[in-house]
């Protein structure tokens, strides 16, 4: 197996910056946003931190880092996202959560590609590798590729909270490099946790975009997600992590499709007679 790079990329301040803005949402990410702004220094011109309100060093360390900070209310995912990339200011913008940062390889790439010549797409995918539970994932969430760089004027961002995916009209192509993500998860009943509230927020998304579940979905949902995870990923080559991912999966698609079946038959009902 060939060699990773799994430390994120440092500044080097003695190349110039690229026409490159990064667009950062953040809630209390001092633990992480250090390491995600270190991996870009020297790479964009500019840095845009659209904060929900935190309570930590957060503001302090994106100044340290020369970003544009500001406060902006809490909308969800998608408009969180897309507020941020609308503050942009310069041709192309680089979207990444603070919990991720360039590596060496990714960061290289990403110069290359704007030293050859202005690109023609007006995207790039990344390939995001996971950090869990102590060990870097190489099956169950490898790889996984996220549209990342885009064209300020030609992108967007879509989808149902919390599952936002960015989008790109026109031709994209992918980097070479992985993006390394350092998951919020301090252990094992975090991660299950972070699944069930993420699982209420995607049914809540569901129900008001209409989408309707039906008791199937409690069946064929997770048995989709076992056969995804063990045979098209083969997640159980990550040994006891894999397991765990799996878990947390199952946990999570099914408190989704319950959570909906549950606001679809119970709200606004009486209470029956007994």
């Amino acid at each position: 197996m060939a060699s990773v790079q799994t430390q994120p990329a440092s500044a080097v301040v003695s190349q110039q910056s690229l026409p490159i803005s990064v667009a950062v949402i953040t809630l209390n990410e001092e633990q992480n946003l250090a390491r995600c702004l270190e991996s870009v220094r020297g790479l964009a011109s500019e840095i845009i931190v659209l904060d929900s309100g935190s309570v930590d060093r957060t503001g302090k360390i994106a100044s340290e880092f020369g970003a544009i900070f500001e406060v902006h209310p809490w909308h969800g995912h998608v408009r969180q996202k897309n507020a941020a990339l609308k503050r942009c200011t310069q041709p192309w913008v680089l979207c990444l959560d603070a919990d991720e940062a360039l590596s060496p390889e990714l960061a290289q790439s990403i110069r290359q590609l704007f030293d050859a010549s202005q690109p023609k797409e007006n995207g790039f995918w990344v390939n995001r590798r996971m950090f869990y539970l102590g060990d870097w994932i190489r099956y169950a969430w490898y790889p996984e590729w996220r549209l990342r760089l885009v064209r300020q004027t030609h992108a967007e961002w879509r989808g149902l909270d919390p599952h936002d995916r960015l989008e790109a009209d026109g031709a994209t192509a992918r980097l070479d490099g992985d993006l390394l993500h350092y998951p919020p998860f301090r252990d094992f009943h975090d991660h299950v946790t972070k699944a069930i509230k993420h699982a209420r927020i995607a049914a809540d998304s569901y129900a008001a975009s209409g989408h309707r579940a039906h008791g199937y979905d409690l069946v064929l949902s997770p048995a989709a997600v076992v056969f995804k995870h063990l045979f098209v990923k083969q997640g159980w080559r990550d040994g006891w992590r894999g397991w765990l991912i799996l878990i947390a999966k199952l946990v999570n698609v099914l408190a989704k499709y319950a959570f909906l079946l549950e606001k679809q038959h119970t709200a606004g009902e009486p209470a029956p007679r007994p």
